[in-house]
């Protein structure tokens, strides 16, 4: 029995040799032939219009796809007939739903979000678990943002699709709040006038949109000031902070003082 093993050795690793160097024969093939198809599609994406954010799930949807049959060829190649893969998948299945159905649910994200379309690539989003970014690629299971420090953040789709959304660029012009907390020995009508004036000097301040400032609260160490003006939604960033310099420029001049956190202690002598 052991002789007639290692009498027929030979002959089997020849024959695993020869399917492993047509496996990667056909993986080369394969991938070549994938990258041309979808380089084919990109090109035929451009000239229809389509949108980026389109072409882009297209794209990663067709790789998948084309890749995930490759992978059952190859097999097929080693003598796994389809017969058996389609058995051992059914016999698993459950299992593999509980194991994929993350995947799946971000699948599905992305096919809601290439339908209704609540963001496009390159606007300026920011999601329910506090990550926001410029958006890079909308692929088949995540979308990839760039924040202005230059790191790429991958939120999954489903988390997109089921989370609260805001899209910040999706109108030209965006509001900035600031709040800014004076003394409660300054007097607040020029502490008001001050910041409209300063306000009025800014080069990413609008002029045409009004300017407000109003009292938001009574803090234990300052009245706290909310100002509220308009700026591009690109110049939304230089706005806030050019105006926070500035305002604590223009109160030191004014004599405004801007008051930190402060306890008075009261010491009551004995009798």
């Amino acid at each position: 029995m052991l002789e007639r093993y290692l009498n027929e050795l030979p002959d089997k690793l020849l024959g695993l040799g020869v399917r492993t160097v047509l496996a990667l024969i056909l993986f080369a093939i394969g991938s070549r032939l994938i990258a041309m198809i979808r380089h084919f599609i990109r090109r035929a994406m451009e000239r229809s219009s389509a949108s980026e954010e389109a072409a882009q799930f297209l794209d990663s949807s067709i790789k998948f796809v084309s890749y995930t049959i490759l992978v059952f060829m190859i097999l097929q190649l080693f003598g796994v007939e389809a017969a058996s893969i389609a058995t051992v998948i059914g016999s698993v299945g459950v299992t593999i739903g509980l194991a994929i159905q993350g995947s799946l649910s971000n699948c599905i994200g992305g096919i809601l979000i290439m339908m209704l379309k609540p963001f496009h690539v390159g606007d300026y989003i920011i999601e329910g678990g506090g990550n926001e970014g410029i958006v890079q690629q909308i692929s088949v299971f995540y979308t990839k943002l760039a924040t202005y420090d230059n790191q790429i953040i991958l939120i999954p789709n489903g988390n997109l699709a089921n989370s609260s959304l805001t899209n910040v660029t999706d109108e030209a012009e965006r509001r900035v709040d600031l709040k800014v907390g004076i003394s409660y020995d300054s007097d607040i009508r020029s502490a008001r006038k001050a910041v409209q004036e300063i306000a009025k000097k800014n080069p990413y301040v609008l002029p045409e949109r009004e300017i407000t400032v109003n009292v938001d609260e009574l803090a234990d160490s300052s009245v706290v000031l909310v100002v509220k003006f308009w700026a591009k939604k690109e110049n939304y960033w230089q706005a806030r902070y050019t105006m926070l310099e500035d305002i604590k420029y223009g109160f030191d001049e004014a004599g405004i003082r801007i008051p930190y956190p402060q306890m008075d202690v009261h010491l009551e002598s004995g009798t």
